[in-house]
């Protein structure tokens, strides 16, 4: 009876075909996919420069800024510095917010990063349920900050 000679070309291919597979499917998990909505979490106080901004006051409405989650890894772990009227209060990470309790009228919302300019909004905070006093930090795709006021 003939004897078979075993094929080294069939057992290599095996051996290069199981780590390919496993490679693909891990950088299948990087693709660029928005977040899972989670809760956002407060700014620790540690971080809040100008206390004062941040606390409940008589005649004052509240205005929430949110950092938007994010997977992208050069924008994830970023902060984002938070300014009110040109005074620096606060850094904003990945996921986090901020609530200021500011006079009703108009205010200037700005936010920064160490490597954007300061990007300001004119912000008109109200007592008035028509309007959210709500402002949303973001990310283009050029990894530039960004500020917009969130609607209803």
């Amino acid at each position: 009876m003939p004897m078979r000679s075993r094929c080294p070309c069939k057992a290599a291919l095996v051996r290069l075909v199981i780590p390919v597979t496993l490679l693909c499917g891990a950088l299948a998990g990087c693709a660029s996919t928005p977040a899972e909505p989670v809760p956002f979490k407060p700014v620790p106080s540690a971080r809040i420069v100008r206390p004062g901004y941040t606390e409940p006051a008589g005649g004052r409405v509240a205005m929430d800024v949110r950092r938007e989650r994010s997977r992208d890894v050069i924008v994830r772990f970023r902060d984002a510095l938070v300014y009110i009227d040109g005074e620096q209060v606060t850094d904003v990470m990945n996921g986090e917010h901020v609530v200021f309790y500011l006079r009703p009228g108009m205010h200037r919302i700005g936010v920064s990063t160490q490597f954007d300019p300061v990007v300001e909004l004119q912000f008109l905070v109200t007592a008035d349920p028509r309007y959210t006093n709500r402002a949303s930090v973001t990310f283009d795709e050029d990894h530039r900050i960004m500020l917009h006021r969130v609607a209803q």
